[in-house]
């Protein structure tokens, strides 16, 4: 694949200064949108983000080998043209990396898909949202370029919110969204988080099955998170909907991702609305850790290895203005960098705005700086290879 170099705006000039770690910032390639990303044990930076009309246009991918100082070429994910949507932020693609460096990546399904998942009977069956499917894809063997997609929903219906990939060196894929099916109650109160398994790097799954048998509702159109350690521990986030206003954060922990899952509620917030929301679980030293918006504010918190032991969550300083979609990172040194949007409105372009803290990720505030934002985004924060982060925005 050819190199595209990319322009770098270094704001710190060094990885362990007393002003706090290197925050270095990069567009998305092309003038694409909702960028995802993850980073390989070999150091290589997969990126995929969103191009087209926000309710129907298409997904990207690209690599970087340098830290992002350039990319690959782009390389189109959605093997159905239009078929991928950004229209309310959080339904967009995510990727994990699995065996050998294969990327898998999901996404919701536009109206436009060909693909199509069950009917919600809830709806009328002309809606045009009616049976819209969770789409999958993988790199293809040679890794120039993706299978055609799947649909992976069988049993379920009333695909809203975002869904959440996980994978690891040894072959496993877990997909999860969340979702309806039939003698489910109605509304947000019958929606519950689905899983489906892949043992062959995702040449085949299983049918989806309940995570957690606990009846919490799902808070329809806000998105989730799923992550896989080494050990084959995995871990989902997700928005509850009990009673209609109680709309907490939900950890959920399984031994080996095909046992049932135990959880916790993480962070509470009473709210008789849909929030739209996104959140985030990646590894650090000690195992994990988590990022959520609660009142317009986001947060971050420490989960220990194998359990759903959680430290006290942490925000950012400062005014709470309509933050939504963290993310975050932890570089070599143990730094943390936390990352967010502030949007006004639906649909609106805002600013991206970010925090660094001290090796102990919870207490020493190093500095905030913002950017602009384009309608529908939110950024991404990957740890660079001597320490220090970069932004994608």
């Amino acid at each position: 694949m050819k190199l595209l170099p990319l322009f770098c705006a270094f704001l710190v000039t060094s990885a362990f200064a007393a002003e706090g770690p290197t925050v270095a910032i990069l567009p998305v390639p092309g003038g694409g949108i909702q960028p995802q990303v993850a980073v390989d044990q070999d150091e290589v930076v997969h990126l995929v983000y969103f191009k087209g009309a926000p309710a129907h246009g298409d997904i990207f991918y690209v690599r970087s080998r340098n830290d992002g100082a350039t990319f690959s070429e782009p390389v189109r994910v959605n093997s159905q043209a239009g078929s991928a949507v950004a229209a309310g932020t959080i339904r967009g693609a995510q990727l994990a990396v699995g065996q050998r460096g294969r990327v898998h990546v999901v996404w919701n399904g536009s109206t436009k898909a060909a693909l199509r998942g069950p009917l919600n009977p809830e709806m009328a069956q002309d809606n045009p949202h009616n049976g819209l499917p969770l789409l999958y894809s993988r790199t293809n063997d040679s890794g120039d370029g993706f299978e055609p997609a799947r649909n992976l929903m069988t049993r379920t219906f009333g695909l809203d919110g975002g869904a959440a990939v996980a994978a690891d060196q040894d072959g496993r894929v877990y997909v999860g969204w969340h979702a309806s099916s039939e003698g489910a109650l109605k509304g947000e109160a019958g929606r519950q988080v689905w899983i489906a398994r892949s043992v062959d790097e995702g040449q085949s799954f299983s049918t989806e099955q309940p995570a957690f048998n606990q009846s919490t509702g799902t808070c329809a159109c806000c998105g989730m998170a799923l992550h896989l350690d080494p050990s084959g521990h995995l871990y989902s986030l997700y928005r509850s909907a009990r009673e209609v206003v109680h709309r907490d954060v939900y950890l959920l922990f399984s031994e080996t991702g095909d046992k049932p899952f135990r959880g916790r509620r993480l962070h509470e917030w009473e709210i008789g609305a849909c929030p739209v929301s996104s959140m985030v679980l990646v590894p650090s030293e000690s195992g994990l850790m988590a990022a959520w918006e609660t009142e317009s504010q986001v947060y971050f918190a420490s989960i220990a290895g194998g359990s759903l032991d959680s430290s006290d969550p942490k925000r950012p300083s400062g005014e709470a203005r309509q933050r939504k979609h963290p993310r975050i990172a932890r570089d070599r040194y143990g730094q943390t960098l936390l990352v967010w949007a502030e949007v006004p409105g639906w649909g609106q372009e805002g600013t991206l705005a970010w925090q660094t803290f001290d090796t102990d990720g919870v207490s020493v505030l190093r500095g905030v700086s913002k950017v602009s934002l384009s309608a529908w985004s939110f950024g991404a924060a990957f740890p660079r290879s001597q320490g220090g982060f970069v932004v994608v925005q």
